[in-house]
């Protein structure tokens, strides 16, 4: 067991795979300076993972930092980071699980300070290779509270998250499928955010959306809505209740009201039903104006 153990948290390989994970992370702009940790399982109860305070773009294996399943570091020069706690809690909640990115990837990111759910039904991509990306409520980040904020949505199937005000996370069985969820995470949150531009979001039909379920079950992918009778194939999100509303394009929900001095300027008046009504206006204000001493 012994040799396992040391062979895990001195493999070289694995080192080398988290800070390349760490420069795509950076180079996407997916973590800016020190933002976002990556960590795989490298044991039964020991964790590779990157340190606190340090640049993913820029790690080297050197840098790279091991820690148990309760978070005590067990080796490696650099401190580790306080947010391994959340990967740690992922990890003891899903054994599935053998590796967690974290970063903050603008567009999902956008969703999570809008706190605004990401809604399924849409992209077959999505349905087949992700699935439901949940909402984990707001906790201040490093702490063992902020960790178990995930663990109420760590459902079978459920492979990434948006942690409130933060970003997101995604896992899966190598860094590799870790890596790409986020990458799938954030692009298909930067094609809702187009489609609101160009008018709305068009949902499948929900024949579509249960062929796109089988088409996932025969490729051996796991859901959260296999394990649910007569489950709402989109009711998971604030942009529509599922299948009972009626199919046709929906926007976005309004974004609160901006205090004034955020306020965009009020549009022009339409020429054709107030050009009387504005000639008027200004008639009687240069009248005043001429009739001061």
């Amino acid at each position: 067991m012994a040799s396992q153990w040391n062979s895990g948290i001195h493999d070289r390989q694995l080192k080398e795979q988290i800070c390349e994970i760490g420069r795509r992370v950076y180079n996407k702009g997916f973590a800016a300076a020190n933002d976002g940790n990556i960590s795989i399982r490298v044991g039964d109860n020991e964790v590779l993972c990157s340190p606190t305070m340090i640049c993913k773009g820029f790690m080297t294996p050197e840098d790279i930092c091991a820690v148990d399943l309760d978070g005590n570091q067990i080796a490696g020069k650099r401190k580790r980071t306080s947010e391994i706690l959340l990967h740690l809690a992922i990890m003891k909640a899903r054994p599935d699980v053998k590796a967690v990115v974290h970063c903050h990837p603008p567009h999902a990111t956008a969703f999570a300070v809008a706190r605004e759910p990401i809604p399924q039904c849409i992209l077959p991509e999505i349905e087949v290779f992700l699935g439901e990306i949940p909402l984990a409520p707001y906790e201040t980040p490093g702490g063992q509270k902020f960790a178990e904020t995930v663990l109420p949505f760590l459902k079978p199937g459920t492979n990434a998250m948006l942690l409130t005000n933060h970003g997101t996370v995604s896992f899966g069985p190598d860094l590799e499928t870790a890596y790409w969820r986020t990458e799938i995470v954030d692009a298909y949150c930067r094609i809702l955010i187009l489609s609101k531009q160009l008018g709305g979001v068009t949902y499948l039909q929900e024949r579509e959306t249960r062929e796109l379920l089988d088409l996932k079950k025969r490729l051996g992918f796991d859901d959260p809505r296999f394990h649910v009778e007569s489950c709402d194939l989109c009711g998971n999100s604030a942009f529509r209740d599922g299948y009972k509303e009626p199919l046709e394009p929906k926007a976005f929900e309004p974004a609160p009201e901006l205090p004034g001095y955020l306020q965009p300027a009020p549009a022009a008046a339409s020429p054709a039903g107030d050009f009387e009504t504005l000639v008027k206006a200004i008639t009687e204000q240069v009248l005043a104006a001429l009739a001061r001493p």
